[in-house]
């Protein structure tokens, strides 16, 4: 018979797909209770076994949410669901692990939130009906868009400077990027692969993609590739590679 979740715990994805508290965390708290508004009195109480890190314990949800956009990164990570792709999930705790402003959802509003691990909670995730929508959206804020996919003559990631304010859009697995985020992305990147598979699982290709960030704008790592762009069109100009 399985056990109740603690209070306060995050449910945890079971093999039998039953939903249980791994014993992670922190018990009520001992001796008197510290003060401030961001203190959830619950898990004072009761303990605090969410999957957060040691700096967050204790504290009321919207407060996370609250400090973390103080200090979010300026990317966001757009994904397309035109078949209820379950790699959602795993992008969007990846998301929350490097603290990106935003994850987009385009296509089906609905997606498979086990892989999560219920980060979500403190991520924020927009939802766009269409392709045309999320564009829409980017160009508002003139942030450019990048596509990571596998195609004929992408230029190398590992090669290609990432603009520090961007859109990173992935297709669903299997079909990759719509050719409408392809017409409209600045550049099209491919991951390196030196195995017999034509292609890596989506949810990671974005935690390659999400830490290629990182290195670039946090621990100023940049790569020392050129922009290729064609000239008049603001697109990228995807050259043949050998």
């Amino acid at each position: 018979m399985n056990e109740r979740p603690a209070p306060g715990s995050d449910p945890i994805p079971t093999a039998n797909g039953e939903d249980e508290a791994r014993e992670v965390g922190v018990g009520p708290w001992v001796g008197p209770w510290p003060e401030g508004e961001h203190y959830d009195p619950e898990l004072l109480a009761q303990g605090d076994r969410r999957n957060v890190v040691d700096r967050y314990r204790y504290w009321r949800r919207e407060a996370i949410v609250a400090d973390l956009d103080t200090v979010r990164h300026p990317f966001h990570i757009a994904v397309e669901n035109w078949s209820h792709d379950f790699n959602i999930g795993s992008v969007v705790r990846t998301a929350n692990a490097f603290n990106c402003a935003g994850v987009h959802i385009v296509g089906r509003r609905r997606w498979n939130k086990r892989g999560a691990m219920v980060t979500d909670r403190y991520q924020h995730v927009h939802h766009h009906p269409d392709t045309a929508a999320l564009l829409e959206w980017a160009h508002e804020r003139g942030i450019p868009l990048v596509g990571v996919d596998n195609l004929p003559g992408a230029v190398p990631l590992e090669s290609h400077p990432l603009p520090r304010s961007v859109v990173l859009v992935f297709g669903q697995e299997g079909p990759g990027l719509s050719e409408e985020a392809r017409r409209d992305c600045e550049a099209v990147l491919s991951i390196a692969q030196f195995g017999s598979t034509r292609s890596i699982n989506a949810g990671a290709a974005a935690a390659i993609a999400m830490h290629a960030w990182v290195r670039a704008h946090v621990y100023d790592q940049p790569v020392d590739g050129p922009i290729l762009r064609t000239e008049g069109t603001g697109h990228a100009e995807y050259p043949t590679l050998s």
